[in-house]
């Protein structure tokens, strides 16, 4: 390790004890012949991931998910969890081969006891454009099991580019909405049919758009609702048929139709009352998402 990069660790190290000046120096990071860094292959529009493995201790994880607003969180996995609580210092530093480059300190990451340490989407993108640079991010903390020991974790910026492109490709891609904004949804129909208002084809290309990413969801269930105005027996078929409509839809999409549940209540749940101006409410189909427990 160069005399820089001693100095700076151990002066900027303020958590250590007096007698740290003395204090061995562990660093891990990937050489330049094991540095590795990938787009998760389970990456979709739903999440994205890149990931960095740290030879002898871990991953550094990025990872952006669907969301009405770009979201985005580092975190480092570590194999030993944090046994105590505490900061690290986080510094960008030039590699050898980048003479006369300045290091500096970003920020202050939390170590939470048995906790991975995470870092939000500001910082997160911070260290993206770092190693853009070339530079790599640095972790620098006392070790809680060995006292007289520093902890450095480096991220090596060999091999990066191909990745992060993969990586900013997929987040384009994300998906501006998530499960909670779709996890129970109201579909409305034009009186005595069949057909969904603009709203509500909307919002059903929407779930169609998440089925098709998450399997984890094990069970759509579409309930099945009419108003009051025409008789029990034409308000039953219309009910089934609007239910068969989504579920047919849903198909056309290639979803697994063993995750489709169908169920028809007529008018015997209505939400709101029968009046002219508030009737349609009830001419609907309720579609409800749930995840595997």
């Amino acid at each position: 390790m160069n005399s820089k990069l001693w100095v700076l660790v151990v002066v900027g190290l303020l958590i250590l004890p007096s007698s740290s000046a003395f204090a061995q120096i562990r660093h891990y990071r990937a050489t330049v012949e094991t540095s590795h860094w990938q787009l998760d292959p389970a990456s979709n529009p739903l999440s994205c991931r890149l990931v960095h493995q740290i030879d002898r201790y871990g991953s550094a994880e990025f990872t952006s998910q669907a969301a009405k607003q770009l979201t985005l969180q580092f975190s480092l996995q570590m194999r030993l969890l944090p046994d105590t609580y505490a900061q690290a210092g986080v510094y960008t530093m030039a590699p050898q081969w980048m003479p006369g480059q300045p290091s500096r300190l970003l920020t202050q990451l939390d170590l939470k006891q048995q906790f991975q340490p995470e870092l939000p989407k500001k910082m997160a993108w911070t260290l993206l454009s770092e190693l853009e640079k070339g530079f790599w991010p640095t972790f620098a903390y006392q070790d809680w099991y060995n006292q007289h020991d520093a902890i450095m974790v480096s991220l090596h910026a060999t091999n990066f580019m191909p990745a992060y492109q993969d990586f900013v490709e997929c987040h384009a891609k994300l998906l501006p909405f998530n499960l909670t904004d779709i996890a129970f949804t109201i579909l409305t129909f034009k009186p005595n049919s069949q057909v969904l208002t603009r709203y509500a084809q909307k919002r059903l290309d929407m779930i169609a758009q998440y089925l098709e990413h998450d399997n984890a969801l094990s069970l759509v269930l579409i309930d099945s609702h009419t108003d009051a105005i025409m008789p029990s027996t034409s308000q039953k078929d219309i009910a089934q048929l609007r239910a068969q409509t989504i579920q047919l839809f849903f198909a056309d999409k290639g979803i697994d139709p063993t995750r489709i549940e169908v169920q028809s209540y007529a008018d015997k749940r209505t939400i709101a009352p029968e009046q002219v101006l508030l009737k349609g409410y009830n001419r609907r189909v309720v579609v409800q998402l749930s995840k595997a427990p």
